[in-house]
């Protein structure tokens, strides 16, 4: 069942175990494969929602606001919020009842748990203010408070004995606990273990992925490495206008959108094999003056709430504005951005680092096919592929 959350991520460390690899950054920003690791956390959780992203910034929290307020992430936009005097965890999170719409998850943004965030909504303990989402105790946690927890019925306690769960660092709360508590400054941990858990008001879930603290010089190390073989997978690129949606000939308005018949099914069908899906489209309507960026954007998240109503995430979608004979001035240019270029698919490539030898990119036209024989990624023409379903 689909739910619209909101996403907010704890990013107000300083990071002094790994001060030196920082060049005066904010933990959240310490680069990975040569990405922030905020990023890489925005890029890969954004495909499971549909609401706002908050980031909760203290410690020199303007270089975050600066690189990232009022961008999109997979059309989801951000707001970073920079505490004027420090909070504690518990007081930035409590600070945004007045900003935030939505039951929201909460994520610190200095570890890397890759769950399926739908499900662990939908699935969560439906009584209970908080949920967690735990990961096993054998990576190491610096939180001592959460660590030997108890997992029965969907609800946690805490435990004396030696147990395999601990905190993974990722809740779902719903919106109204931020009207409970009246402290100004405190410290979230303390709160969800002294207030919560040991008044039986907490439930969770328990997942066995993979998980990453980006806490220590050791742990940072071995990260990237960790992060390359996650994300070293197939994946199938796909164009978007009579590929994805019948089109209407620069289809912009919602009342517009129609799947093509069948492409539902595959799209399930590479769910289930685990396969990035990302979506690279020439926009042309946006240059002629057709419609504009925001319309694209507006488009997009119908379509992608379309999509996760029925448990299809679209892991990143790279468009091309620009065209040579443009009417609109700034949007007039050739660009190795629009298909048959191929900087749409470096750009995912730089990121995601998927398995090129096994992906292919699926399309229309011939556009496509030469986009994918300069990238060097297999071709399928849609109706073809669709045929075989």
């Amino acid at each position: 069942m689909f739910k619209k959350i909101d996403l907010v991520f704890l990013a107000g460390g300083k990071g002094t175990r790994i001060k030196k690899y920082l060049n005066g950054d904010p933990k959240p920003l310490v680069k990975i494969n040569n990405i922030s690791f905020i990023e890489i956390l925005l890029r890969y959780y954004s495909k499971y929602i549909t609401g706002d992203i908050y980031i909760l910034a203290g410690y020199r929290g303007w270089k975050i606001k600066k690189k990232y307020n009022n961008k999109y992430f997979n059309f989801c936009k951000v707001k970073v919020i920079v505490e004027k005097k420090l909070l504690g965890t518990g007081g930035a999170i409590f600070n945004l009842k007045r900003k935030i719409k939505n039951d929201f998850v909460l994520i610190n943004a200095d570890t890397f748990f890759p769950i399926n965030l739908q499900k662990f909504v939908n699935l969560s303990n439906k009584k209970k203010l908080v949920n967690i989402a735990l990961t096993n105790k054998k990576y190491y946690s610096s939180n001592k408070k959460l660590i030997n927890l108890q997992l029965k019925n969907k609800i946690i306690s805490n435990s004396n004995k030696n147990t395999k769960y601990m905190n993974g660092g990722i809740y779902f709360i719903k919106k109204k606990l931020l009207k409970i508590n009246k402290q100004k400054v405190f410290s979230w941990e303390n709160y969800l273990n002294n207030n919560l858990i040991n008044n039986n008001q907490v439930g969770g879930l328990f997942f066995s992925n993979i998980f990453i603290d980006i806490g220590t010089p050791n742990k940072l190390k071995l990260s990237g490495k960790t992060l390359n073989n996650f994300f070293f997978r197939p994946a199938i690129i796909l164009d978007r206008d009579n590929t994805i949606n019948i089109d209407k000939g620069y289809t912009y308005k919602k009342k517009d959108l129609r799947f093509k018949p069948k492409i539902l099914k595959y799209l399930k069908y590479l769910s289930n094999k685990d396969y990035f899906k990302f979506i690279v489209t020439n926009q042309a309507g946006i240059a002629k003056g057709l419609f504009k960026i925001q319309d694209f954007i507006n488009f997009q998240q119908f379509l992608k709430k379309k999509l996760i109503k029925k448990n299809i995430f679209i892991d990143d979608v790279m468009f091309c504005p620009y065209h040579p004979n443009a009417k609109i001035k700034k949007y007039k240019k050739n660009s190795d951005l629009r298909k048959p270029g191929i900087l749409m698919i470096k750009q995912l490539e730089k990121f995601w680092k998927f398995n090129k030898s096994k992906s292919l990119v699926v399309g229309d036209s011939v556009l496509d096919e030469k986009m994918a024989k300069r990238s060097s990624i297999r071709f399928l023409y849609i109706d073809k592929l669709l045929k075989k379903i």
